[in-house]
């Protein structure tokens, strides 16, 4: 069980194992399949969490193992980035070990209190895998500016504030998530910054909203981490007036909820797990890819080979067996030998349905489509 007083920068902290020994502790050995059959047999509860916080850790790897361990111990799950400039964590933690769990956390100086977002819908199975890598950045940027400083970021709105702010003519709602995020649900009232990545993002933004920035820039993003450091990059592009909504949708979720606030946000919230969304309003804003028909569920193509994320309502999911295309479905009828020899060569990667872009401006007192 983690120390309350450990410190995992500290390398004196590490346990006091041979090479071969600590390699084979500090990272996961199970296959995809056989950590799915484990998490499926668990008989406890888990909740699923995020957070995030941009600080500086020197010893990234020093850092990274000691996690792992820490995490592994506690039984918990998930994808969790490291960089020079902080942590990203989206994980599932058995609910007998949250409060070691926080404990655990409240050890780090840096992280003792850091906020942690919990699911609004959550069945415990959004993870199967522990993953703690070290990256460059915690959020891909592309910022290259050595005068960027993070420190100086846009002002948190609570979920009663964003609701009251958005409610003027004089903000702009701004979503810093991606297209196929914001297909399935959003703000009432938002911008959308139409792309793949959070680094097309960033000078998007500034490009859209040059002309605006006499008004309140209010953005918004899944847990925080995003809009958090667009709101750096617009203050330091000479926007003036710059917000963002503390926590993201996932904790904007909870509180509308709690504290029985109005709930500005329409349909699903897209997460990067195993459960792809979780349902923030009752509205079904999105269509089905392959007939148009209402729906906003999010699948990979049953074609490994292709495994292209889209929407498909559950006629089409039947009609094509979960498939994207009658391509990809004579292709899963073939024996898995010969799907293997298709796909032998075949470099695999994140593939997402695109859609064509609206060109998107903004109008003196709202957006419009061109």
């Amino acid at each position: 069980m983690p120390q309350k007083n450990s410190n995992p920068q500290d390398p004196k902290s590490l346990p006091k194992l041979s090479l071969a020994a600590q390699r084979q502790r500090l990272y996961n050995h199970l296959s995809a399949e056989d950590a799915q059959k484990k998490l499926l047999a668990e008989t406890f509860k888990r909740q699923t969490i995020s957070f995030y916080l941009y600080f500086q850790i020197d010893d990234t790897q020093t850092f990274r193992d000691n996690f792992f361990l820490s995490c592994n111990e506690l039984g918990v799950l998930g994808r969790i980035y490291l960089a020079h400039e902080g942590i990203n964590a989206q994980i599932s933690v058995p609910e007998y070990n949250l409060e070691l769990f926080r404990d655990f956390l409240d050890s780090i100086p840096a992280l003792n209190g850091v906020r942690l977002n919990f699911a609004a819908e959550d069945d415990g199975k959004s993870f199967a895998i522990l993953k703690v890598k070290i990256r460059d950045k915690i959020v891909a940027d592309g910022i290259e500016d050595v005068n960027f400083d993070m420190a100086n970021r846009g002002k948190y709105l609570n979920a009663a504030e964003f609701n009251q702010m958005t409610s003027s003519e004089q903000a702009i709602v701004v979503d810093m998530r991606n297209h196929y995020e914001f297909e399935v649900g959003h703000f009432d009232t938002a911008l959308e910054v139409p792309s793949e990545t959070f680094r097309e993002q960033l000078p998007m933004a500034i490009e859209m909203l040059k002309e605006q920035q006499d008004k309140n820039i209010i953005m918004y993003c899944t847990g925080g981490i995003r809009c958090e450091k667009a709101s750096a990059w617009m203050l330091h592009n000479g926007f003036k007036n710059v917000y963002h909504l503390e926590g993201g949708i996932i904790k904007y979720a909870n509180d509308v909820k709690a504290l029985g606030l109005e709930n500005k946000f329409l349909g699903k919230n897209f997460v990067f797990d195993q459960r792809f969304s979780e349902k923030i309003g009752d509205e079904v804003i999105a269509h089905c890819h392959q007939c148009g028909a209402l729906a906003d569920t999010h699948t990979n193509c049953a074609n490994i080979a292709c495994h292209l994320l889209f929407i498909q309502c559950e006629i089409c999911k039947t009609k094509f067996e979960a498939c994207c295309s009658v391509e990809c479905q004579e292709i899963i009828q073939l024996s898995e030998e010969q799907q293997k020899a298709l796909r032998h060569g075949q470099k695999s990667g994140s593939k997402i349905f695109k859609r064509q872009a609206l060109t998107l401006t903004v109008a003196p007192n709202g957006i419009t489509e061109e």
